[in-house]
């Protein structure tokens, strides 16, 4: 008999116990894979990258920006394409519809993110029509059941209309698709000349600045000479790559790093108390048989082995269980819920894997070579 096939069945000795002991390790790596992949995919924000730059005000998000400081930063020579967006935040119907609205420049948000979001020649042609038209993304719109010609109520939180109406009106002249599958569309993109004209305050701001470099510059150069540029003015800014910017405003919502970090932790040491406990067990149980493994010379090196190997067996079924199903979901729900497991990930994964199955076998296995010969040839 192989030593191999001698640590599988040792593994399959009592079937039952092994099938839930694979089970729990699936149900933490599920966790953890989970976890991994809602972190992957806020991390990667909906198509956020390095190279893009926002600009918003140093006093943070609810400080507007003066319009004027788009012009500076748009003729800046090293600045190949900017846009600049206000926001409406409101709800349509009902207060659990919340909804937002980009007031932007079509012309300007076309050069700079047309691409990204597939503002095509007709699209824009569309919103051009009437300044009360609304391009509405493809996520929103089939959130919503929303289609082209529809007209939208938005029921703003803050962003109030000059001429005392409750809600801001919108046609809708098209629906855009995001190029890739992690490019955000649930929002709809407004005229900004549109939402300046009738807003009862906050006129001709921004709540920030699109900055795309020209190839070669770097992005980290550019953003402390923009910041250079208004350290004096009354507005001064924070200019940060688009990743960092949106990782920031998620970790003003709640820290979901510390959050999935602490649920994951949890699962992993409640599944190195039932390992550990459960092997520590079975060895008890073949006390006899260790003893006998001896007298026929197996070494305490390799007593230590078949131990960690049925352990690290255990865990690599059950914990390649768990990935498999994690990455599946994320296969499968990862555009409803944002869920993105890259390969990086993954690999992450099976490290801590492999780490926990060595460390969860340490005890036995280290109970196992301590167990004198004699005194394991008399419990029986």
């Amino acid at each position: 008999m192989s030593f191999f096939r001698l640590m599988r069945l040792n593994a399959w000795r009592r079937p039952l116990r092994t099938v839930l002991m694979m089970l729990c390790v699936a149900v933490a790596f599920l966790i953890h894979g989970l976890g991994a992949g809602f972190l992957a995919g806020l991390q990667g924000s909906g198509g956020a990258d390095e190279s893009r730059l926002v600009v918003a005000s140093r006093s943070g998000r609810a400080q507007p920006l003066p319009l004027s400081h788009f012009a500076r930063i748009a003729a800046d020579p090293d600045v190949a394409s900017a846009a600049y967006s206000a926001r409406i935040r409101g709800f349509v119907e009902t207060e659990r519809n919340v909804v937002v609205a980009s007031a932007v420049d079509p012309a300007a948000m076309a050069a700079a993110m047309g691409d990204e979001l597939g503002l095509t020649t007709d699209l824009l042609a569309a919103l051009a029509g009437a300044r009360d038209r609304v391009l509405v993304g493809r996520a929103l719109a089939e959130t919503m059941g929303w289609s082209v010609g529809r007209r939208v109520a938005l029921t703003p939180f803050q962003t109030m209309r000059a001429d005392g109406a409750r809600t801001w009106s919108f046609e809708i002249a098209g629906i855009f698709d995001g190029a890739r599958a992690d490019v955000d569309t649930h929002f709809m993109l407004a005229r900004y000349d549109y939402l300046n004209a009738a807003r009862a305050g906050d006129r001709d701001t921004v709540d920030g600045i699109v900055v795309v470099p020209r190839p070669g510059v770097s992005p980290g150069v550019l953003a402390a000479r923009i910041d250079a540029m208004f350290a004096s003015s009354a507005a001064p800014t924070r200019t940060q790559s688009e990743k960092a910017f949106l990782e920031a405003l998620i970790r003003q919502i709640a820290d979901f790093g510390l959050i999935v970090t602490l649920v994951t932790s949890a699962a992993f040491v409640t599944i190195l108390m039932i390992v550990v406990n459960t092997m520590a067990f079975a060895i008890r149980e073949r006390t006899f048989e260790i003893g006998v493994l001896k007298v026929l010379g197996f070494s305490p090196r390799r007593v230590m082995a078949l131990v960690l190997g049925e352990t690290l067996f255990v865990f690599l079924v059950g914990g390649l269980a768990g990935l498999g199903l994690a990455k599946a979901g994320s296969l499968l729900l990862g555009a409803e819920l944002g869920l993105a497991l890259p390969p990086l990930a993954l690999a992450k994964a099976v490290l801590i894997l492999l780490a926990l199955g060595l460390f969860a076998g340490l005890v036995p296995a280290a109970q196992a070579v301590r167990i004198p010969i004699a005194n394991a040839l008399k419990s029986r």
